[in-house]
């Protein structure tokens, strides 16, 4: 198996496992700001058990690439527009923001932590894990229900049996690579959903307090919207990602290329109280997506459901739809098909 100390020299090898940020939980509880994604640059020192000066240290030296995976500093309108989403405090005229990836990124490149040394670890040797760490068969009887045993035991063996177990056959293998690559990203999505359709049914049930997720989109404006998948996007491994935030007739909001190198446009809708977006505004984004521009990834966005003519100009001209529920999915860590 590779060293862990290999990810401190190669971006290559730092770019190939970046999409695995549910790794850093798995570690260490990452605590996030009320808005879900971010977290300060005090917060990743605490994370890391180092110094806020040893993170603006590694920032210095490493800015590119950890603004390649979502890293920026927000000021003015925008910061503005950021405290009053969330709620933090903050009397500087600046506020440093890193996505879960770049926290990642971070694990990768700083030294002098354990935590660090241990994230890029658990990314590296999985195979290792996996057999200090076997499945507990134990069969619990205290009050959780039957439902929730299952629950927690097929997400247990999917993150800590299964995906180590692709992990290691991807280290091994050259012919099957990409065949295998996908069929992980599979399993670490049913993974992800299965957590967030638990969340659901808990709040559902009153078991647990109101979704965080659910409450951070109900209270977006549309520019903070645009900003949210714009990070998911990121998130997910998109480069040259741009919001444009113009009230423009063409209708599209974001633009970037996929991890594989397709053109990319997106529609944003934020459509508070409204029930369905209507046939029009699908018309109009999808020909300035296919017609005008021609990209390759259409994806259409909304805080709401789509009109059945809409879904089905959709259908007709390519446009893949987010609706709400599926929204709310991809802000909690499942991965849209489509940018795999």
């Amino acid at each position: 198996m590779i060293n862990e100390s290999a990810l401190l020299e190669s971006k290559t090898l730092r770019n190939s496992v970046l999409d695995r940020t549910d790794v850093l939980d798995r570690v260490k509880a990452l605590s996030l700001l009320p808005d879900g994604m971010h977290v300060t640059t005090a917060m990743v020192a605490a994370y890391f058990s180092v110094t806020v000066e040893a993170i603006r240290a590694l920032v210095h030296d490493h800015r590119a690439e950890l603004e390649t995976n979502g890293y920026r500093v927000l000021a003015g309108t925008e910061l503005s527009d950021f405290k009053q989403l969330s709620g933090i405090q903050s009397r500087t005229g600046s506020l440093a923001l890193f996505p879960r990836r770049a926290v990642l990124n971070v694990a990768m490149l700083l030294r002098d932590s354990e935590v660090a040394r241990q994230v890029r670890v658990y990314l590296l040797d999985m195979e290792y894990l996996a057999r200090t760490q076997p499945v507990d068969n134990s069969v619990h009887t205290d009050v959780v229900s039957l439902d929730d045993r299952i629950d927690q035991r097929i997400t247990h063996i999917l993150g800590k049996t299964v995906v180590p177990m692709f992990n290691a056959l991807i280290a091994s293998s050259s012919e099957h690579r990409r065949e295998l690559i996908s069929l992980r990203q599979d399993i670490e999505n049913v993974e992800q959903r299965l957590c967030w359709h638990h969340r659901r049914l808990s709040a559902l049930e009153g078991d647990a307090p109101t979704d965080s997720v659910r409450a951070s989109l109900s209270s977006m404006t549309w520019q903070a919207l645009e900003r949210h998948v714009a990070d998911l996007l990121r998130r997910d491994g998109c480069t040259d990602v741009v919001v444009r935030q113009a009230r423009s007739d063409r209708g599209i909001d974001v633009t970037g290329r996929t991890a594989d190198g397709r053109t990319l446009a997106v529609q944003c809708k934020n459509r508070a109280g409204r029930a369905t977006v209507p046939s029009a505004d699908m018309q109009k984004f999808a020909g300035a997506a296919r017609a005008v521009d021609r990209v390759n990834v259409a994806l259409f966005v909304a805080t709401c459901n789509f009109s059945v003519e809409a879904q089905a100009i959709a259908d007709l001209s390519g446009v893949i739809t987010v609706d709400r529920d599926e929204l709310e999915a991809w802000s909690a860590g499942a991965r849209l098909k489509v940018l795999r």
